[in-house]
């Protein structure tokens, strides 16, 4: 079986570092889709749609190849968190999550061009945040780090300091499930192995 390109139809580096670790050199294709169209209550159907959504928009640029879209959200007592709009919100996001756990849901989309085959998922994981004083709070926020991030704080990152024990798959809090993607490669016929260099 030919191995087509790889997409990734994200803006996201720590996907991107995620997929360089485990041996697949993907082309960095995002979407820049106007994520705020979608409105679903229910996070394991908005990061699925929202994934797909960004996969299609890329698809078209390419002939052959695999295009994955994701889409990351933190779900914590009925409400939905994707990346904070500012510092104020980050810090009040940060003030309710502290001491607590939500679950991180990750919407994977894989569009195989050459079979004309589509498969949307998704994954969830636990995660249990430590208890912090407001100055560890303005002092992470400051850092900058958990404007970029849905949920508002990044696991390889210094966010890593805040967070107590995750239960479930560690990479998909990254932003990919990396044992969801072997399984969905596995499904089109790919083994991951073949992926790399």
């Amino acid at each position: 079986m030919k191995i087509p390109p790889f997409v990734l139809a994200s803006a996201s580096p720590a996907r991107r570092r995620l997929l360089q670790t485990v041996g697949i050199e993907p082309i960095v294709k995002p979407s820049d889709f106007d994520e705020s169209q979608i409105e679903l209550s229910e996070p394991a159907e908005l990061v699925k749609t929202l994934a797909q959504y960004k996969a299609e928009t890329v698809a078209s640029q390419f002939e052959s190849a695999l295009i994955m879209g994701c889409d990351s959200v933190l779900s914590m007592n009925g409400e939905i968190y994707g990346k904070p709009a500012d510092t104020s919100e980050a810090i009040a996001r940060w003030q309710i999550m502290q001491g607590h756990f939500g679950d991180l849901y990750t919407g994977h989309a894989l569009i195989d061009l050459e079979q004309n085959r589509t498969l949307v998922k998704s994954q969830v994981t636990k995660v249990y945040f430590a208890e912090m004083s407001d100055k560890a709070i303005e002092a992470y926020v400051a850092t900058g780090e958990p404007l970029k991030c849905a949920g508002a704080f990044a696991i390889e990152g210094f966010g890593s300091f805040f967070v107590e024990k995750i239960e479930g798959c560690h990479s998909n809090v990254i932003g990919l499930s990396l044992p969801l993607l072997r399984q969905m490669l596995g499904e089109l016929g790919y083994d991951v192995t073949n992926f790399w260099q």
